[in-house]
C-alpha cells in the first residue's frame, strides 16, 4: 500500500510543485539581483564611454597625433568615410526631400495654408529628419562596421601586437575612425541641408527669383539664433555618438560576447538610444 502510494503519479505532480515553489524565491532573487547590476554596469559602461571620448579629443588635439604615418591614416579613413557615401546620400535624399516638400505644400494648400507650407518643410527636413538620418546612415554604413573591425582586432591581439612593436593603437586605429565617423556625418548633414533648401525653394517657385525674397525672410525667422545653435549642437552631438559609441563598445565588450555580431549589434542600440535622447532634447530646446 505503501508503495502504491509511493509510486502513485499524484505524488510525483505534488513533489513537482513543491520543488517548483521553492525555486521560485530563488528565480526572483536572480532577477533582483541583475537588475540591481544593470544601473551599475550602465554607469559603468558610460563612464568608459566619457574617459574614452576625453582620451580621444586630447588626442585631437596634440600635434604629435598628426605625424606621418598617423596622418596618412586618418585622411583615408576620412576619404573612404566620406567621399563613397556622398552621392548614394545625396541623391536618396534628394528623392525623398522632393516627395516631402511635395506632399507637405499640397497638403497646407488644401487646407489654405500655402504660407506655411515652406517653413514646415524646412522645420521637418532641414531641422530634424536630415541631421538625424545623416548620423543613422554614417553608422551602419561605417561607424558599427569600424567597431566590430576593432572588436576583432582586440580579439586576435592585434592591437597588443602593435604596442608592442612600438606604435601606440590609439593613435593608429582608433584615432582615424573617430575622426572620420565625426567629419563625415556632419559633411552629409550640411552637404544634404543646403541640397533640400534649394530643392524646397524649385519645387514651390520654380527656376525664378520672384520668391527669394519671402523665402530668405521665412528661412531667417525659422533659424534664429536659439533654434540655429540647437541645430549645431545637435548635428554636433550625433557625430560624436556616431563616431565613439560603436568603438567603445567594441572596447569594452566582454571576451565571451565579442563576437562580430554582438558588436555590431551593441553598438547600433547604445547609438540609436543616444541619437533618440539628443533628438528629444533638441525637441524640448526648440518647441518648448
Amino acid at each position: 500500500m505503501a508503495r502504491r502510494v509511493l509510486d502513485s503519479p499524484h505524488l510525483a505532480n505534488a513533489v513537482t510543485a513543491i520543488m517548483a515553489a521553492m525555486a521560485t524565491p530563488l528565480v526572483w532573487l536572480d532577477a533582483l539581483e541583475g537588475a540591481g547590476r544593470t544601473p551599475g554596469r550602465w554607469a559603468l559602461a558610460a563612464w568608459r564611454v566619457v574617459h574614452l571620448g576625453a582620451m580621444l579629443l586630447v588626442l585631437m588635439l596634440s600635434p604629435s597625433s598628426y605625424q606621418r604615418n598617423n596622418r596618412t591614416a586618418l585622411a583615408q579613413q576620412i576619404y573612404l568615410d566620406t567621399v563613397p557615401l556622398l552621392p548614394g546620400f545625396t541623391l536618396l535624399c534628394a528623392v525623398i526631400s522632393l516627395v516631402l516638400t511635395r506632399i507637405l505644400v499640397t497638403t497646407a494648400a488644401s487646407y489654405g495654408l500655402s504660407q506655411y507650407a515652406l517653413e514646415m518643410v524646412i522645420r521637418v527636413l532641414v531641422l530634424e529628419l536630415i541631421p538625424l538620418t545623416a548620423a543613422l546612415f554614417v553608422a551602419l554604413r561605417c561607424t558599427i562596421p569600424h567597431g566590430a573591425n576593432l572588436a576583432r582586432m582586440r580579439r586576435r591581439g592585434e592591437l597588443d601586437a602593435l604596442r608592442q612593436q612600438g606604435i601606440d593603437p590609439v593613435g593608429r586605429e582608433l584615432l582615424p575612425r573617430v575622426v572620420a565617423g565625426v567629419f563625415s556625418t556632419i559633411t552629409l548633414a550640411a552637404l544634404t541641408c543646403v541640397i533640400t533648401m534649394v530643392l524646397a525653394y524649385l519645387a514651390v517657385f520654380g527656376f525664378t527669383w520672384a520668391g527669394m525674397g519671402g523665402y530668405t525672410h521665412m528661412f531667417g525667422q525659422v533659424f534664429n539664433p536659439a533654434v540655429t545653435l540647437v541645430f549645431v549642437l545637435k548635428t554636433v552631438f550625433f557625430s560624436v555618438v556616431v563616431a565613439l559609441m560603436p568603438v567603445a563598445s567594441a572596447l569594452n565588450d566582454p571576451e565571451g560576447h565579442a563576437t562580430r555580431l554582438s558588436a555590431e549589434m551593441q553598438g547600433l542600440v547604445r547609438v540609436f538610444a543616444m541619437l533618440l535622447v539628443i533628438e528629444l532634447v533638441s525637441l524640448v530646446g526648440n518647441y518648448y
